[in-house]
């Protein structure tokens, strides 16, 4: 069983599986990486590189959504 650590994401306090990158906390949530940008403390995180970034307690993930219209 994986160990759980508390990160905020959009202000927003979660408990995430330590160790888990940027894209298996998008999976989790039911985002596609590719209709939101990732800012990982404070830094943008480029898609490519959601897979190489892991996530460790008290991390600060803000998370902006595209949104389509006309």
């Amino acid at each position: 069983m994986k160990q759980l650590v508390d990160v905020v994401v959009n202000g927003e306090r979660k408990r995430i599986a330590q160790g888990a990158t940027l894209l298996e906390v998008l999976t989790e949530l039911e985002l596609d990486p590719r209709a939101v940008v990732v800012e990982h403390n404070r830094r943008i995180v480029r898609r490519p590189g959601l897979g190489d970034v892991t996530v460790a307690a008290g991390d600060a993930i803000e998370l902006v959504h595209f949104v389509g219209g006309g």
